[in-house]
């Protein structure tokens, strides 16, 4: 019901755009909506999240000032611009949909109803 895409293979100092399309869901726009990302060997982490409103977010220290999240409730649809990728951002990155959280519970939880596949951002250095 969650399908991520747009990741790829930049070189560090780029930029990628993360999309993930919602169907299925019932009333999208009453989810929060994040973003993690899992790298070889370590634990999923959380990175961004969006309240249902897009009017609350909460970011990862990492990415902060460099990643940016939104979405588009018409569309059933979120994004993640990422700008001035490192190395260090490198993984699978996987959206998530949980209900009842707010942006900052998100974070915390690490919680989600619903997980998209995943879409591999590769950074070379």
């Amino acid at each position: 019901q969650l399908q991520a895409s747009g990741g790829g293979l930049v070189q560090a100092g780029g930029s990628l755009r993360l999309s993930c399309a919602a169907s299925g869901l019932i009333n999208f726009s009453i989810y929060t909506m994040g973003w993690f990302r899992q790298a070889p060997g370590k634990e999923r982490e959380f990175v961004i999240s969006i309240a249902w409103k897009g009017d609350g977010t909460s970011t990862a220290d990492s990415v902060r000032g460099r990643f940016t999240i939104s979405r588009d409730n018409t569309k059933n649809t979120m994004y993640l611009q990422m700008n001035n990728l490192k190395p260090e951002d490198a993984a699978v990155y996987y959206c998530a949909a949980v209900r009842y959280q707010s942006a900052l519970q998100m974070r915390n939880s690490l919680r989600a109803d619903y997980w998209g596949q995943g879409t591999q951002v590769t950074v070379s250095s």
